[in-house]
């Protein structure tokens, strides 16, 4: 049963009741772990900063429908980074994608967000965690480096035995130091495989036929380390299940539990193994915050029961954290005080098992479609957070926002820990 709207006098009741200690200029909020309700805001102006009341952190909106300068052109409906687990800054967070709804491949300033240029282009790119002039490139029969301010292309690999060459597709990331990445392509006899490159060595290792496993692939990576391939979902009777090879072909793990995890990202935990960290939709930690470990598949929940709906990982140079975009019903959150106490909300969550987040931003984002979802993603220091809101307006625009925060020791407030922890 859902509860009545919540009056203007509530809100404001609520907002003082869970607020704890305001910050300024930019950082997360150190608040109480509970509930807070969703406090209203106009919808900031495009470039102009703005202060999210329920926290204290500052937020600009970097998009509209229509031209932004030379020559970047937003759509009327959305125009917004690729996907949450998707790095969208480049490695010193001097420029930012943003490749949905624009008309190419958009590049904004990375810090004043001003828009600088754009470039059309075929293929997946995502971008070299540590060359901030370039990107990986995976199209039709070639892998590549490009760097987007010059056009300047490098071919890597490319191979007649070989043909619609994909990264990921969609779900794809290279390795940490930017050396490895996992490739699907169709064989000449027609079999659909992966396999990992070494872009340093230009290295090709073995194929990897995905027939050898139960369903249909959609997606693979490579491991944050490089050594392992991640392949999902493994579409069976309705189950998204995972498989986890090594570079060389062997099967590692097999998780057949639909969806534990998905929606996720992969990271190094803190004892440096390879975890994927997503939300699960399997008992007995449905829909659950999770980690679970790629060499044996050990499952450690992180948060209670909750409305989460994407975790990305992409603040590298900031391990140990997870940025998890929420949605839900604040009316349900709040008459069910055991689950995870997050509603329309983005926080960034500790991932050693204490439960401590940092609260980020209030989204005001209401439901409506795929492009409308929140798919918060963190700058690789974690310094900014771009993420997706229609401010409200079912069908409205889907406006860009960049959440700025400041992990300085002098600024950083306390963590704090969310009720309903398992």
């Amino acid at each position: 049963m859902r509860l009545p709207a919540l009056s203007a006098a509530l809100l404001l009741v609520c907002v003082a009741a869970f607020v704890g200690l305001r910050t300024a200029g930019g950082q997360a909020s150190d608040t109480s772990a509970g509930f807070v309700a969703p406090v209203a805001m106009d919808l900031p102006d495009y470039l102009r900063p703005a202060t999210d009341p329920a926290f204290g952190t500052s937020i600009v909106r970097i998009s509209k429908p229509g031209p932004l300068g030379n020559g970047v052109v937003c759509g009327p409906k959305y125009c917004s980074h690729r996907y949450s687990s998707a790095q969208a800054w480049n490695a010193d967070q001097t420029l930012l994608l943003l490749d949905n709804g624009c008309n190419g491949m958009c590049f904004l300033d990375g810090h004043t967000y001003e828009a600088l240029f754009w470039r059309k282009r075929g293929g997946e790119c995502e971008w070299h965690p540590r060359n901030a002039e370039l990107m990986i490139c995976v199209q039709d029969r070639a892998v590549s480096t490009w760097a987007p301010r010059t056009n300047h292309e490098d071919v890597l690999f490319t191979s007649a035995d070989y043909h619609d060459l994909q990264f990921g597709p969609s779900k794809g990331n290279p390795s940490r130091d930017g050396s490895r990445i996992a490739v699907r392509a169709v064989r000449k006899d027609g079999a659909d495989v992966v396999f990992a490159y070494d872009l340093n060595q230009r290295q090709k290792f073995p194929d990897i036929d995905l027939s050898q496993v139960p369903g249909k692939t959609s997606s693979c990576t490579i491991s944050p380390l490089g050594t392992s391939i991640l392949c999902s979902p493994n579409l069976i009777d309705g189950t998204e299940q995972r498989v986890i090879f090594a570079v060389d072909g062997t099967l590692l793990q097999r998780w057949t539990d639909h969806h534990r995890p998905g929606h996720g990202d992969i990271t190094l935990d803190e004892d440096g193994s390879e975890v994927f960290v997503g939300i699960s939709k399997s008992g007995p930690d449905r829909y659950h915050i999770i980690k679970r470990r790629l060499s044996d598949g050990k499952v450690t929940s992180l948060t209670a029961f909750g409305e989460a709906e994407h975790a990305s990982t992409r603040a590298l140079n900031r391990p140990g954290w997870a940025f998890l975009s929420y949605g839900g019903d604040p009316d349900e959150i709040l008459a069910n005080p055991t689950w995870a106490p997050y509603a329309r909300e983005i926080v960034a969550l500790r991932l050693d098992g204490s439960g401590a987040v940092r609260r980020i931003g209030q989204t005001r984002n209401v439901p409506f479609d795929y492009w409308s979802e929140t798919h918060a993603s963190p700058s690789p220091d974690g310094s900014q957070v771009i993420w997706s809101s229609n401010w409200g307006v079912p069908g409205g625009p889907v406006y860009e926002f960049v959440t700025r925060l400041d992990w300085s020791e002098q600024h950083n407030p306390k963590e704090v820990v969310a009720n309903g922890q398992p």
